[in-house]
C-alpha cells in the first residue's frame, strides 16, 4: 500500500534530515567562498553552526523526553491480556536478505519484547505490524523477518498474526484493527519505542482501537551525565529522530489521523 504523502515524506526526509541538509549547506558554502563569494560563509556557518550544537548542548536528549515520558507502562500491569501488538521498525529486511538471518536495528527491543509478553500472557494473541518501510527494497517484508526471528526464538506461530502491507503508523493502526476487529472490553497491548508512543496511541484512538501503551528502546536518561554521554553520532540520531517524531506529530494531527497535536494518557 503506497499512498502520496508517503512517497513524498520519504523524499523530503531524504535531503531535509538534518545532518544530510547542514552538510549539503556546508558544502555550499565552501564552494561558495572557494570562488570568491563572500556571503557563502553565511551557509557554511549554519551547517557547521548545527554539528557545533549536537556536540556542545544536549538537544537531541531535550527533545526526546517529552516524548519518552508523555506514556508509561501501568503501575499495576493488566492481569489479564487479550493480545499484544508489536509496530515494526525494529528490523532491516534488506541486510536479512542479503546475510540470510534476521538483522535487527536500534529499536531491537520490540521484538524481543514480544516474548517476553508472550510468555508473561500465555493466552495473548501476537501480531506484527510491518511491511516495507522504505522506497527502496528488496523483496522481504518486515513481518517476514519477524516471522524468521520468533519461529527461530522459539515463539508458538500459532498464536501470532503478522500485517504485512503497512508501511507507516498511520497504516499499522487502520490495518491491524481491520485484521484483529477487537471486541469491546478487550485488553490489547501496544509495543513500540517510547518516543514513537504518543504518534502510535494518537494514531490507534483515532482508528477507533484502543490499546494499553507498553514503550520500550528508551534512549535517554534523567541525569545530566546520561544527557551528554551518548558518543556523537548518536546524538545526531536522537535529534534526528525527536524531530521527526514532532514533525510526524503536527503533520497526523493536520492531515486528521491523530486525535490531538500531541497526545496524553
Amino acid at each position: 500500500m503506497t499512498t502520496i504523502s508517503y512517497v513524498i515524506s520519504k523524499l523530503l526526509w531524504f535531503v531535509l534530515r538534518p545532518g544530510t541538509f547542514a552538510l549539503i549547506l556546508a558544502l555550499i558554502g565552501l564552494v561558495l567562498m572557494w570562488r570568491g563569494r563572500r556571503w557563502g560563509r553565511w551557509p557554511l556557518a549554519a551547517g557547521l553552526g548545527f554539528f557545533v550544537m549536537v556536540i556542545v548542548t544536549p538537544i537531541g536528549g531535550l527533545m526526546l523526553i517529552p516524548l519518552e515520558e508523555r506514556f508509561a507502562r501501568p503501575a499495576n500491569p493488566p492481569a489479564h491480556v487479550d493480545g499484544v501488538i508489536i509496530l515494526g521498525g525494529a528490523v532491516d529486511q534488506n541486510l536479512t536478505e542479503a546475510r540470510g538471518i534476521p538483522a535487527l536495528n536500534g529499536a531491537a527491543e520490540r521484538m524481543t519484547e514480544a516474548v517476553v509478553l508472550a510468555r508473561r500472557y500465555p493466552d495473548a494473541r501476537i501480531v506484527f505490524t510491518g511491511g516495507q518501510g522504505s522506497l527502496i527494497h528488496g523483496g522481504l517484508t518486515e513481518a517476514d523477518v519477524a516471522r524468521a526471528l520468533w519461529t527461530a526464538m522459539g515463539l508458538d506461530q500459532a498464536r501470532v498474526t503478522y500485517e504485512s502491507e503497512s508501511r507507516n503508523t498511520h497504516q499499522n493502526a487502520v490495518l491491524s484493527r481491520a485484521l484483529i476487529n477487537p471486541a469491546p472490553g478487550e485488553t490489547w497491548l501496544l509495543v513500540t519505542s517510547a518516543s514513537h508512543m504518543p504518534r502510535s496511541v494518537g494514531v490507534f484512538r483515532e482508528a477507533g482501537f484502543p490499546i494499553v501503551p507498553w514503550p520500550v528502546n528508551y534512549r535517554t536518561g534523567r541525569s545530566l551525565a546520561a544527557l551528554y554521554d551518548a558518543p556523537f553520532p548518536e546524538r545526531i540520531g536522537q535529534f534526528e529522530g525527536a524531530l521527526r517524531e514532532w514533525v510526524g506529530l503536527t503533520a497526523y494531527w493536520l492531515m486528521g489521523r491523530t486525535d490531538a497535536v500531541f497526545p496524553a494518557p
